[in-house]
């Protein structure tokens, strides 16, 4: 079994679709295979994961509306969130990409984290079956799938993780934009957040603000400013 595979828990039968669902197109450009990369199967997996997520919050949430349920879903499946995922297994270092990419960052990249994690579900899902996928799948996001529970209704995360720490001192959080990459008119900034010298979590968006509100929504998942010795020296003023 791969690194990969012994974190996932699981083997792949035919390991090509592994190493398809691994190939940022990037390297195909440079190597002028343009047919194998994990495109194909990132539309799959997108697919197969808004299935799950669908099926799961239909039997969580026997109230919840239609738009509810969407507004639910989509908090599971943003690229950020995709983005947990794939570092929490690794994601990043297994990635074959052209040598630019690797340079520019894609090993870290939103978009490049959150397209593998899609494709390697879609390959699994070939591999397997439904089922296999789904167990991977709500493990994976069972963090996610908790904090919905405790607030389903759709929250402004930075004024949420501000009430959430200035119950606990009344020092607030502060962000900084920690880089900008891309063209002018297509930026994409990175946000960090912390709080009592302590780094939160991190996002990224096309807007300042959406990134600061991509980082808010990361530390709400992370929850770093407790668990450590019951955050004593940290969390005092």
């Amino acid at each position: 079994m791969t690194p990969l595979e012994q974190r996932l828990n699981y083997k792949f039968r035919n390991s090509l679709l592994l190493a398809e669902a691994l190939t940022h197109p990037s390297l195909g450009h440079e190597t002028q295979r343009h047919h194998f990369d994990n495109q194909r199967l990132e539309f799959l997996g997108d697919a197969v994961l808004q299935l799950i997520f669908t099926r799961h919050l239909f039997d969580l949430f026997p109230s919840a509306s239609e738009g509810e349920l969407t507004k639910l879903r989509s908090r599971l499946v943003s690229r950020e969130g995709l983005k947990v995922y794939a570092i929490a297994i690794g994601l990043g270092d297994c990635l074959m990409m052209g040598r630019g990419e690797e340079q520019s960052g894609g090993r870290t990249r939103v978009s490049a984290l959150a397209d593998a994690f899609e494709a390697l579900i879609g390959a699994m899902y070939l591999d397997s079956d439904l089922e296999t996928v789904r167990r991977l799948v709500l493990e994976e996001a069972s963090s996610n799938l908790k904090l919905l529970q405790a607030e389903p209704v759709e929250v402004n995360p930075k004024g949420r993780l501000q009430e959430l720490l200035q119950s606990i001192s009344s020092r607030s959080p502060t962000y900084a934009i920690v880089s900008a990459l891309g063209p002018e008119h297509q930026k994409m900034f990175v946000s960090e957040v912390s709080w009592n010298g302590r780094a939160l979590g991190s996002g990224a968006g096309a807007s300042k603000k959406e990134a600061e509100s991509a980082a808010a929504t990361d530390a709400l998942l992370k929850h770093l400013w407790s668990g450590v010795d019951g955050a004593g020296p940290v969390l005092s003023e």
